[in-house]
């Protein structure tokens, strides 16, 4: 819930007075927020604010990493994931971690 009123407090400053119609959001997939956590508590957070009606769009970011022995890129499912090409595992996080607004449509 939390998480979810801090989205609807940056939007609202960042929105200038006016009517939010839908915020865009970015969730890494090792950023530790659940999205349907954030849809569900959304409309409970924008309730009698300028967001209140506003559609929430999440895109997803999936976590990738570079191997710093072998600096082959790819996929991982966890923040300590071995390399799949050397087995090392001196890698260092691309994406995934991500949380942030990253579009307001206003009116």
């Amino acid at each position: 819930m939390s998480i979810t009123q801090s989205v609807v407090d940056i939007c609202e400053k960042n929105a200038g007075g006016r009517r939010v119609i839908s915020v865009t959001l970015e969730i890494g997939a090792l950023s530790g927020v659940v999205p349907e956590a954030v849809e569900f508590c959304f409309d409970v957070c924008t309730r009698d604010t300028l967001m209140e009606g506003a559609q929430l769009l999440i895109e997803r970011i999936p976590a990738a990493a570079r191997c710093l022995d072998c600096a082959v890129e790819s996929p991982v499912s966890a923040c300590y994931d071995p390399c799949p090409a050397c087995g090392g595992y001196r890698m260092e996080l691309l994406s995934g971690e991500e949380l942030r607004v990253k579009e307001l449509e206003v009116d």
